[in-house]
């Protein structure tokens, strides 16, 4: 018997929430926003509950099994930083508050500020973007107005390399820049001859993921920054993947100009969901008057402790040449505190020792199971992901789909699948630093048990998943006719 909807279960009278008396006039709503045709559902509280109980066990999650999605980083979200964003002085805030009564709120954002800075090597440090691709946008808008501010208009190309993230055309082009693909060589770096040969005056910079969507480091970077600055032009570098350099390397020593965050990848604060996200957008000396502002700092002439309890006094500062704001208020303040809370945790060591266990765990997958699917580039040692094919020869059949789809009979979360699109049928696995050697080995268990099943039973990976709340989807005909209500008697 199926379980019965939420609309079933509706009667007229009853009540899933007691609302308390209001505490301000009350006023008949607008008509032209009442909807007397829909229907909503009268349920008594214990029927929402047990509602939304049942779709979330139906859910796979971070709390529950592995998440080795490649580029996206679903570490885990430590229960300390949760409890420090809830605390009331920081969840009762209002954005509209003045500097003067919101002191402790701007003390923590200048001095996240200072960490990001530090961590990578960079100058200074905006807060505002919402995301990892509304950093990249910021950043490219900084790129040209610091050309344009120079009087140089004509450089109107950005360089990506066919290994960065897949944002990053997008972004270019959203700021009205020409966007030139640069190949990889055989050994998954940027191609230097093909990199020489586009670089002129109409260059605006390149933008560079590094490690890059291969999981490798790439190992010309510093001559990869000498041939871009010699031609006038700016390096962006997408920090997506610093969960590989925390304490380890420092993009503004190698020379980037300008680079973003992704704190939920990072620095842990929760991904997924639609957000809310955090880009963070740091930059060289030459770019820090472009930052959008409003910025947290200590007010000039207080550092010595003007505000209260003998600590500087704090105030919002708009950078001379700022591009402006590229958000309303001062960004997502939820997820600075927790990258905060995070940072504070761990230290200097902790966090070098992150990007160690990063890397260690995507080694050990990787040299676990390249002799069963083909890795590209796999005689070299990893970052903190690597990209498989999900594919066989003597299993023509099956593809990476197949494979994703039968993890979940095995109770993980699927990898990254057909991502970077210079890798056919790519498996892209991330393992983080947050899992133990017990889960990897159950993981990489899982994979050899599909590999053997693909030539001996091929039908069972072509039909998986068997155990899911839903099967297979048709995709296609789901995109063309959308569903927009919970059905949990639905099986695909």
């Amino acid at each position: 018997m199926s379980e019965p909807l939420i609309y079933e279960l509706s009667s007229p009278g009853r009540t899933g929430a007691i609302l308390p008396e209001p505490d301000v006039p009350e006023f008949e709503l607008p008509a032209e926003l009442l909807r007397k045709e829909l229907p909503l559902p009268e349920v008594s509280q214990i029927d929402v509950t047990r509602h939304f109980t049942r779709l979330s066990q139906r859910n796979m999650s971070i709390d529950t099994t592995l998440y080795p999605l490649g580029s996206c980083t679903m570490k885990y979200n430590p229960r300390i930083n949760e409890d420090v964003a809830r605390l009331q002085g920081f969840a009762m805030l209002h954005p509209l508050q003045d500097a003067k009564s919101a002191q402790g709120a701007m003390r923590l954002m200048c001095q996240l500020q200072m960490f990001l800075a530090e961590i990578v090597g960079f100058a200074a440090v905006s807060l505002q973007p919402a995301a990892g691709a509304h950093g990249e946008l910021t950043g490219i808008l900084m790129m040209r107005a610091y050309h344009r501010d120079r009087g140089d208009h004509k450089r109107t190309r950005m360089l990506i390399p066919d290994s960065a993230h897949g944002t990053n055309p997008a972004s270019s082009a959203m700021a009205g820049l020409q966007v030139v693909e640069i190949p990889s060589d055989s050994r998954g770096n940027v191609d230097l001859d093909a990199l020489r040969a586009h670089l002129d005056d109409s260059v605006c910079g390149l933008m560079i993921t590094n490690p890059n969507t291969l999981g490798m480091f790439e190992e010309h970077i510093e001559e990869v920054v000498r041939l871009v600055h010699a031609a006038g032009g700016l390096v962006y570098g997408d920090g997506a993947n610093m969960n590989a350099l925390l304490g380890i390397a420092k993009p503004g020593e190698i020379g980037f100009d300008v680079m973003h965050y992704n704190l939920h990848k990072t620095f842990s604060t929760p991904h997924g969901g639609g957000g809310p996200g955090s880009g963070p957008v740091a930059v060289a000396e030459r770019l820090a008057d472009f930052l959008p502002g409003p910025i947290a700092r200590v007010k000039p002439g207080s550092e010595n402790g003007d505000g209260t309890n003998g600590q500087p006094l704090y105030e919002w500062h708009m950078p001379s040449k700022s591009i402006g704001r590229m958000r309303a208020f001062w960004g997502n303040f939820g997820m600075l505190v927790r990258a905060y809370t995070y940072i504070r945790v761990h230290g200097e060591e902790g966090l070098r020792a992150v990007s160690q266990n990063a890397v260690l765990n995507a080694n050990y997958i990787q040299a676990r199971i390249k002799h069963i699917y083909p890795v590209p580039q796999g005689e070299r040692h990893c970052m903190h992901e690597f990209v498989a094919q999900g594919k066989f020869a003597d299993a023509p059949g099956i593809r990476a789909l197949d494979i994703a789809k039968r993890l979940m009979d095995y109770k993980f979360h699927p990898p990254t699948n057909y991502f970077p699109l210079i890798v056919p049928e790519a498996l892209m696995i991330e393992p983080t630093e947050t899992e133990s050697k017990e889960t990897l080995d159950s993981f990489v268990d899982a994979l050899l048990a599909i590999a053997a099943e693909a030539r001996n039973t091929p039908e069972i990976v072509k039909e998986a998943p068997h155990t899911a709340p839903m099967r297979r989807l048709d995709e296609v005909r789901a995109a063309k006719e959308l569903v927009l209500c919970c059905r949990l008697d639905t099986v695909g």
